[in-house]
């Protein structure tokens, strides 16, 4: 753990300053939960720095900075989050505006042709289209080739187009993007 004069340290820093830092957090955080992150992080932070916190009452406003610092980086993480939702919300009320009105026998019928695919094609067809990521990406995750990782893309698209294609769906209602996406075109 560290040689006992900087864990003692620390222990003594933490019993000294944990009800003061404790109280700092909670003052401005909505929920427990947040609290006890951000509490953690703070003393987290102190005990990879311990050599660097100042003696005497400076310890605890070196603690204070940390927590405000790590408070700050919550808030933006955060506000990142929501931004995120808020966008991918607007994406997706645009492509169900664009796909037409889908009844959930449809939804139901596309949800079971990708269960009825293989669990490599499942997950290769995810991370292109669920992930966003690119044929190299994808060769990265998989453990494979570029190569390989387009080839195992075109078949899984060709499955899933079979599939869709027993289930009675006619991709051409969702557009040529639904159409694209099937036979590799994107």
């Amino acid at each position: 753990m560290g040689p006992p004069d900087l864990k003692q340290r620390f222990e003594e820093i933490y019993t000294a300053h944990y009800p003061d830092i404790l109280a700092y957090v909670r003052r401005r955080t909505d929920s427990h939960d947040d609290a006890a992150d951000a509490l953690a992080e703070t003393f987290t932070t102190a005990w990879r720095r311990v050599a660097d916190i100042p003696g005497g009452s400076k310890a605890r406003l070196w603690l204070y900075g940390v927590a405000r610092r790590v408070l700050a980086n919550g808030r933006r993480a955060e506000s990142r989050r929501s931004e995120l939702v808020e966008r991918l919300g607007a994406q997706l009320a645009l492509w169900a505006e664009a796909a037409g009105p889908v009844g959930a026998d449809d939804l139901d019928a596309v949800r079971e042709a990708f269960r009825r695919l293989n669990p490599d094609d499942r997950e290769t067809l995810a991370l292109v289209s669920w992930e966003g990521l690119s044929s190299e990406e994808v060769a990265t995750v998989l453990g494979c080739s570029r190569g390989a990782a387009r080839l195992r893309l075109h078949r899984a698209r060709k499955r899933l187009a079979n599939e869709l294609h027993v289930a009675g769906l006619d991709l051409a209602r969702y557009g040529s993007r639904a159409v694209a996406l099937t036979k590799g075109r994107t």
